[in-house]
C-alpha cells in the first residue's frame, strides 16, 4: 500500500460515507479508502490467513471517463476483480470519488488508464486487482442475464423478524426412501435488501446459493436471507456472513453463494463466495442492474 493510501484505513466512519465532499475532476488515488476485511470476519470466527472459502468481489464501473493526450473525452466500462483473501475492501464512495478523479486527467493511453487503475487499486486493497476496460459498444448487444436455479421467492411463509438468525436455517423434511443422501441444488432469491453500514442507505441485490448436502429447507432459507432486510452491513460482509452461517448451521459439503446488487453512484458490487473446486462465475448482468 502507498503512504498516502494507508494512511486512510480504519474503520468505516472515517470514511467520505454520509458527508458532505467536494469532487475532485484531477488524478487523486488518495481519495481510496481501505477497510480491513479482518475486523468483520472477527464476529463471524473467521481467522486470518485461514479463510473458509475462496472468492471474488466483482465491481461494474458505469462512470469511468478521462482526456486523451489531446484532450478529447474517453469513456469506458471498467470491470474490477478484487481477491476475496485480499486484506482490505474498499468503500465504496471513496471508489466513486477515486474514478471521477480521473474526468478531467490526460492519460495517453487506454493502457496507461489500465496501468494507474491496477496500481492503486491493488495498493488499496493489498493484493492483485484485475482490471478491464470495454468500449461501449462491446455492450450494445449485452442481453438482460439471469441467475440459475430454482427461486425461492413465490414460497408463501410469513415473516415477522428483519434481522439475520442463523438459527432459522434448518433442513428439509427427510424423506423416507431417499433419506439423508446429500442433493445439489441451486435456490436464488431476489428479496435480498440490507443497508450500508454507515449511512443505513438501503442496498438491493438477487443471490444464488449453490451447495451439496443434506437438502436445505426452501422456507426457512428465505426467511433467513429476508432477515437481512434491516441489517446493516458491506455487501462484501453480507455475502461472508451468509456463507458462514449455512457452513455452521447446516454442514453442507460444499457451498457458493454469489450476490448481485443494483448499481450506486455508477458502480455496482457483486461478491462471491465458495468452497467448491470451480473458478469465478459469470459476470452476467440482470434486469435491476
Amino acid at each position: 500500500m502507498s503512504d498516502a493510501i494507508h494512511s486512510n484505513a480504519g474503520v468505516p466512519e472515517a470514511s467520505p460515507l454520509g458527508k458532505t465532499v467536494t469532487y475532485r475532476d484531477t488524478y487523486a488515488p488518495e481519495l481510496l479508502f481501505p477497510i480491513p476485511r479482518q475486523g468483520k470476519r472477527d464476529e463471524l470466527s473467521i481467522q486470518a490467513n485461514q479463510l473458509p472459502f475462496m472468492g471474488v468481489d466483482i465491481w461494474n464501473g458505469y462512470e469511468l471517463s478521462w482526456l486523451n493526450a489531446k484532450g478529447k473525452p474517453q469513456v469506458a466500462i471498467a470491470v474490477f476483480t478484487i481477491p476475496a483473501d485480499s486484506p482490505c475492501l474498499i468503500e465504496s464512495k471513496s471508489f466513486k470519488l477515486y474514478l471521477n478523479s480521473f474526468n478531467q486527467t490526460r492519460i495517453s493511453s487506454w493502457d496507461e488508464m489500465r496501468t494507474r487503475l491496477v496500481k492503486d487499486l491493488s495498493s488499496a486493497a493489498g493484493a492483485g486487482v484485475m482490471v478491464q476496460l470495454h468500449e461501449l459498444a462491446k455492450y450494445d448487444a449485452q442481453s438482460i442475464g439471469k441467475l440459475e436455479g430454482y427461486c425461492i421467492d413465490g414460497l408463501d411463509i410469513e415473516v415477522d423478524q428483519y434481522d439475520p438468525d442463523p438459527s432459522r436455517l434448518a433442513f428439509a423434511p427427510v424423506n423416507a426412501e431417499e433419506g439423508e443422501a446429500p442433493v445439489e441444488e441451486v435456490l436464488i432469491s431476489h428479496l435480498l435488501k440490507s443497508n450500508c453500514l454507515v449511512t443505513g442507505q438501503p442496498d438491493w441485490g438477487s443471490v444464488q446459493i449453490h451447495y451439496v448436502g443434506q437438502q436445505i429447507s426452501q422456507e426457512s432459507l428465505l426467511r433467513y436471507l429476508i432477515g437481512f432486510r434491516q441489517h446493516n452491513e458491506f455487501h462484501e460482509q453480507c455475502v461472508e456472513r451468509i456463507f458462514t452461517d449455512i457452513m455452521r448451521e447446516l454442514k453442507p459439503l460444499k457451498l457458493s453463494v454469489y450476490a448481485r446488487y443494483t448499481r450506486r453512484g455508477g458502480l455496482d458490487i457483486n461478491p462471491f463466495r465458495t468452497n467448491f473446486p470451480q473458478g469465478m462465475p459469470p459476470n452476467l448482468r440482470l434486469a435491476r442492474q
